[in-house]
């Protein structure tokens, strides 16, 4: 039987998988290969190393986890409606359960962390530029976007971390809409 062939999409996707599972010890070569049925020579017909692969699962989160869904709410003209489907999306739409979670755990990695410097410098200004929009002063903005933030973040940890202790974070449509309507001035 033949061995499927692999793009690097794949590749990243498995890292991606890898690291919400176990953090950044968890991206490794010989287990992803296994669990895509592949051989490392798969590896490194798309990366020169694990080092790649991983920034490149980084990049990935970047673009799809931050950019992605900034160009998604920029055609909502009402800020709080662009507020409220932000958080909808960033609340609802994970494409890989526990990543944000494993990645804050990873800060001090010296691959992880300016990604996720840069990530949260982005996603901040972006909220302080939403809540301003709500006509709060730059003061209250920026305040108001790191509690939101801040929430986001304990959120999918309590998701991923303690389920049945809070499952009004895993899917509960009440609770997301008070919590939504909470954060929206």
């Amino acid at each position: 039987m033949a061995k499927p062939r692999l793009a690097r999409a794949d590749w990243i996707t498995a890292a991606l998988r890898a690291l919400a599972r176990g953090g950044v010890a968890a991206v490794a070569v010989d287990p992803l290969a296994g669990e895509l049925g592949v051989t490392r020579g798969s590896f490194y017909w798309h990366f020169d190393s694990r080092g790649e692969l991983l920034r490149a699962a980084l990049d990935w989160w970047e673009e799809e986890g931050t950019l992605a869904v900034i160009r998604r709410v920029a055609a909502i003209d009402d800020p709080r409606l662009r507020l409220r489907e932000l958080f909808r999306i960033a609340l609802t739409e994970d494409p890989t359960e526990g990543l944000e979670p494993a990645l804050v755990a990873h800060a001090d990695d010296p691959v992880v962390a300016p990604v996720l410097h840069r990530v949260t410098e982005r996603r901040l200004a972006y909220l302080a530029a939403l809540f301003g929009e709500t006509g709060l002063s730059a003061e209250q903005a920026r305040l108001q976007a790191v509690v939101t933030y801040s929430t986001y973040v304990g959120w999918t940890e309590l998701r991923r971390a303690a389920p049945r202790e809070a499952p009004e974070t895993t899917g509960d449509p009440d609770a997301l809409a008070y919590l939504i309507d909470t954060l929206v001035p």
